[in-house]
């Protein structure tokens, strides 16, 4: 996931809590029992839900969206082969079968995969789902109006890497077998033990190739999941959703899906849905939102309403905000000075400045503080709580600079608490306390991400984030630090321009890796011994913080999104 202001649509920890009493749902890590204050709280079928959003749901195509284990309101229309599990906390960071009898077969090398759909599949129309559906969803989203989809197929798939879609190329991709209308065979470049999780993105709906109608399809795109698009205006602005009579519980175990009606109203002010959230008037009493956090000001003033208060969620996401060196520009090119701003980080103003403890945690690791990434607590460069000038100033005299030195510090004015004026001022004042004088380059969003995202332009010292795709390691260090990554005519994401024969030969070992366990402790070793390298600077996590309506009941929040399931959600 590779920006956080795309995770809504791309969309997504230590530990998932929810504070959930009066009126909101209780299901916690620990209880799934939905329980609240008064009358009966159990969750029921039936009822309106609204969703009061930020950001339109634009691109409502299967093919085009880019979702971390297919979405929120997607997943209510789109099932995929594999998906998330739909449970609180650290459980919910696992993949399930969706669409597929289990979570895929690979050969030994796992550069083969094989899928068995589920008997009785079928489409909101009742015709069957098929797995030529699933090989014509994928094959189309390699068309360029289509683009914008998860990336990795055409990397993974043998023969791949040029395709440009069934409408320009009707043979199809041959990596892709269909025998029977059950099975589903994949052919992989390399050994790629992720691939369940994988399969979680949207690219793996099924499709009926009769009723696809281009880039028009996602006004009414063929439902799979328990809810239907009867109407879709303004590029998923609002977006209506009515049940699919012919979707089952008895081949879908992971959608509850409560409601009757689902209505996503889109374009709103993050205060507007807040406030909205707070009162709890009218149709707003059943509302939730799948974008809009708490923002510090907000959460003190629910924090003192032990009503609202009681009503919000609280998760985390695996994600993780960072100073980022370039160590082609001097003085960056000095791993002695990049070990002393390591030192000189004041993570507490930092946190401060991302607005409390309640909205970040400190990070001294790059991989998030989940097991399933691969978490290991590592702190190379302690600089204690309030940064270590002393080591600091040490540190610059070793690399030549014995009286300091004046560096520029590049960030966003986007007021996103990740990398604004507010991180980067946190920043400037600790490593002046070491003697580090910080010159501030503010830049306009779209001017940011152009400059830090080209090889040619990347700056020495800059402020940066990541989200993964999925609950894991890999697709959280390999776009960073594998060199073969390294983009030089497009947007690079490897900050560091790393490019470590031993760390590129670990990657590849640990992506063929079946045992998701066992792949997970070989991330974290990776993790440790790139941060050796001081490349980056983990500043924080961020935490989510998000309001429910009064009468929303059976919240889930895990630990693959860090937000409520919408999925899971009752209004009665």
């Amino acid at each position: 996931m590779r920006q956080p202001s795309v995770i809504a649509r791309r969309v997504a920890v230590a530990s998932v809590s929810l504070a959930v009493a009066a009126g909101a749902a209780a299901c916690g890590p620990k209880d799934n029992d939905a329980k609240g204050s008064g009358g009966d709280s159990t969750p029921h079928k039936g009822g309106t839900l609204t969703v009061l959003n930020s950001n339109p749901q634009e691109d409502f195509d299967p093919a085009r969206l880019y979702t971390s284990g297919g979405g929120n309101v997607p997943s209510l229309v789109f099932r995929t082969l594999t998906t998330r599990n739909r449970e609180n906390g650290a459980a919910g960071a696992k993949v399930v079968p969706d669409l597929a009898t289990d979570t895929g077969r690979p050969n030994k090398d796992a550069t083969v995969w094989t899928y068995t759909l589920k008997k009785g599949l079928k489409y909101e129309d009742g015709t069957a789902i098929t797995s030529a559906d699933i090989k014509y969803g994928i094959e189309r989203s390699f068309a360029p109006e289509l683009s914008g989809g998860a990336p990795y197929l055409r990397d993974w798939l043998v023969g791949a890497a040029d395709y440009q879609g069934p409408y320009k190329d009707k043979k199809g991709l041959s990596a892709i077998e269909t025998p029977d209308s059950r099975t589903i065979v994949f052919h992989l470049n390399k050994p790629e033990g992720e691939f369940p999780y994988l399969a979680t993105q949207t690219q793996f709906t099924p499709v009926p190739q009769g009723k696809d109608t281009g880039t028009k399809y996602e006004q009414h795109p063929i439902s799979s999941g328990p809810y239907k698009v009867v109407s879709n205006q303004n590029d998923g602005e609002t977006l209506v959703l009515e049940r699919n009579k012919y979707w089952s519980t008895a081949t879908d175990a992971e959608r509850k899906a409560y409601p009757d009606k689902i209505d996503v109203k889109s374009g709103l002010d993050s205060s507007v849905i807040n406030q909205r959230l707070s009162a709890s008037q009218g149709a707003d009493a059943a509302a939730v939102t799948t974008d809009t956090n708490l923002g510090p000001a907000e959460l003190a003033k629910v924090t003192g309403d032990k009503e609202l208060a009681a009503r919000v969620g609280t998760g985390h996401f695996g994600y993780t905000n960072y100073i980022a060196f370039n160590p082609t520009v001097a003085p960056f090119n000095n791993v002695k000075v990049r070990q002393a701003i390591s030192y000189a980080v004041d993570r507490s103003s930092v946190v401060n400045a991302a607005g409390g403890s309640s909205l970040a945690e400190a990070a001294t690791t790059f991989l998030p503080n989940q097991k399933s990434f691969g978490y290991d607590p590592y702190d190379l460069f302690p600089a204690g709580a309030s940064g270590n000038a002393a080591k600091a100033k040490e540190l610059l005299k070793e690399a030549g600079y014995p009286k300091g030195i004046t560096v520029t510090l590049t960030h966003s004015n986007d007021k996103d608490f990740e990398t604004s004026p507010e991180i980067a001022t946190a920043i400037q004042d600790a490593l002046k306390k070491a003697g580090i004088t910080v010159k501030l380059q503010g830049l306009e969003i779209n001017d940011y991400k152009d400059k830090i995202h080209s090889v040619k332009t990347e700056p020495g010292f800059f402020l940066a984030h990541w989200g993964a795709d999925w609950p894991s390691g890999g697709p959280f260090l390999a776009p960073i630090f594998d060199g073969r990554q390294i983009v030089k005519d497009g947007a690079n994401f490897n900050t560091g321009l790393l490019n470590d024969k031993s760390v590129n030969a670990e990657i590849d070992a640990i992506n063929k890796l079946t045992n998701l366990d066992e792949a997970a402790k070989r991330w974290g070793a990776l993790d440790k011994k790139i941060g050796e390298q001081a490349l980056t600077v983990p500043l924080f996590h961020p935490v989510y913080k998000r309001l429910v309506g009064k009468d929303i009941k059976n919240v889930v929040i895990s630990d693959w999104t860090g937000v409520l399931d919408i999925s899971q959600v009752a209004v009665k």
